[in-house]
């Protein structure tokens, strides 16, 4: 099987950068237990909280306030179900947790078990086509219940399409009625601006390697101002919140990834923005019925100054094709990306993100996710450009194979 020579799969992972690759190495080489009291665990302790010092001011935050974690889904998970514990516990009319209809399965499916086990009532967000959330919306809902919320819970930026959502305004309700907010940053962070320390956000999550860290490193941004009941028991690290051993070579490489990043941001936001542009115009002329989900992108500067879309994000459904189809015709022509949708047992389900979005079933079974990264270039575009009309042609002539009416849902 020939490997992949174009990696357009970024919003999965990306490559470590090299600043990462070398702290993780000398970290890892140095060894010790940052708990540990010696100068092994010391110098252990030392590359830790460097690490989370980088973490920590790239998202205007102070460093007392990360909690590092295995990566984007524990801290998500925690950020969920310690918000609702300790709201509830605290009043036990609160019950409510109110979520997007897009969110990331980390999120989604953390509320759904408190529902079935723990008494939650969720509440589903709307978004409209291009997946953003009315701020109007939740205003209503606060209005009528906010007193039986626990928490509110968006994403900054989505996986599958790419929206970036109104945060500091969804940020602002959930501040004036006294009522948590939990943001998924994990597709966002180093990709856009991203704050969390704008008024109303009470947890935030993000992870190393969609930035150029490694995989296993994430953290949660949780003030101590904010109540958060403990998910895992032990030594007490994290602040008794997250209790284990903490990845100090992880942690050292995450920070190495965030100043790297951030060294760079404008600068890398706005050529991978043009690339994506580029992408965009490029499929739209090869294939004009293939659309493009998501908000329409403005210029890279407009969206510099105002993000809508991730720069880096272009995300299409090819009518009357299959979606893993085209993956694999893809794979073959030597470009690696995804269908961005869900995928259990083998079993191929329509996107929840396009489903929500007003897409209808068959259609969204075709889509591709097309996400580029920091060592994405124009050469890699075009080759995708090369290949777009022959797979796209030879995925049409397959049509929509051994599909059942009502068998892919989300």
């Amino acid at each position: 099987m020939p490997t992949p020579r174009i990696y357009m799969d970024h919003a999965a992972t990306t490559d470590m950068l090299p600043e990462a690759v070398d702290a993780y190495l000398e970290q890892a080489r140095r060894g010790g237990n940052p708990a540990s009291l010696h100068s092994g665990g010391r110098s252990a302790r030392m590359a830790l909280e460097t690490g989370r010092d980088a973490v920590a001011g790239a998202l205007n935050a102070e460093p007392v306030e990360i909690i590092l974690t295995s990566g984007g889904t524990e801290a998500d998970n925690m950020a969920v179900l310690g918000l609702f514990r300790a709201a509830h516990e605290a009043d036990p009319r609160r019950t409510v947790i109110a979520l997007s209809a897009v969110e990331h399965h980390a999120v989604s499916e953390a509320a759904e078990w408190l529902a079935a086990h723990e008494g939650a009532e969720l509440v589903w967000l709307d978004v409209d086509a291009a997946g953003r959330v009315d701020p109007h919306q939740l205003e209503r809902l606060l209005a009528e219940r906010a007193a039986e919320v626990a928490l509110v819970t968006v994403m900054w930026a989505n996986n599958e399409v790419g929206t970036v959502q109104p945060v500091a305004e969804l940020a602002a309700l959930c501040d004036a009625a006294g009522v948590s907010f939990h943001v998924d940053a994990v597709q966002a962070f180093c990709a856009v601006p991203v704050d969390a320390h704008l008024p109303g956000i009470s947890t935030l999550a993000v992870s190393a390697h969609k930035l150029g860290g490694p995989m296993g490193v994430g953290a949660l941004y949780a003030p101590r101002t904010v109540r958060l009941a403990a998910t895992s028991f032990g030594g007490g690290q994290e602040r008794s919140v997250r209790s284990g051993t903490v990845n100090a070579a992880g942690a050292a490489a995450f920070g190495a990834a965030v100043e790297a990043a951030q060294r760079a941001f404008r600068d890398e936001f706005l050529r991978r923005a043009a690339l994506r542009d580029a992408l965009v115009a490029g499929i739209r002329d090869r294939v004009p019925e293939a659309v493009l989900r998501g908000p329409e992108p403005g210029s890279p500067t407009e969206e510099w100054e105002h993000p809508t879309r991730l720069p880096g994000n272009a995300h299409f459904t090819f009518p009357g094709c299959e979606g893993d189809s085209m993956l694999f015709l893809f794979d073959a022509a030597g470009v690696a990306l995804s269908t961005g949708s869900a995928c259990s047992a083998g079993v191929p389900r329509a996107s929840h993100v396009l489903l929500a979005m007003g897409v209808d079933e068959e259609t969204a079974r075709g889509a591709q996710r097309f996400s580029l990264g920091h060592s994405s270039t124009r050469e890699d575009v075009d080759t995708v450009l090369d290949a777009v009309v022959d797979v796209h042609a030879r995925a049409r002539a397959a049509g929509l194979s051994g599909h059942v009416p009502g068998a892919f849902t989300s």
